[in-house]
């Protein structure tokens, strides 16, 4: 059932990620604006589109689907933390959705992480040594 249930997560956070890579790439309205608000367009928007794939690529496969949860985590935290202090939680009047997209995809991966802890303890015991 666990094995289900991270799967479930995995895919779902890179759907998610995979999703907004039509609005980074193609240079959609709502991208253009966010990364103009925060004076990194266009070199923050396809550097963030790269680092959501590399994410959504290493969440869809079982072996590396907890690096990309890592990853995810650090991804959509910048994104988080840029909604709550620069640009708002409601862009463009989208009503608040990127943000709470951006919750929901942080919480797939906080579940992702959780249920491979083992891996976490792994590699924290291995570089302690």
């Amino acid at each position: 059932m666990k094995y289900y249930f991270e799967r479930i997560t995995s895919l779902l956070a890179a759907i998610l990620f995979l999703q907004t890579l039509f609005y980074k790439f193609t240079a959609a309205q709502e991208s253009v604006y966010i990364f103009s608000e925060i004076g990194v367009e266009p070199f923050g928007r396809i550097g963030a589109g790269v680092f959501e794939l590399i994410t959504a690529i290493l969440l869809v496969f079982r072996k590396t689907s907890f690096f990309g949860a890592i990853l995810g985590l650090g991804v959509i935290s910048g994104a988080i933390v840029t909604h709550i202090f620069i640009i708002g939680v409601k862009v463009l009047d989208d009503g608040g959705l990127l943000f709470g997209l951006a919750i929901v995809v942080f919480i797939l991966c906080l579940i992702t992480v959780i249920l491979q802890k083992e891996k976490l303890f792994s590699l924290i015991n291995k570089f302690s040594k």
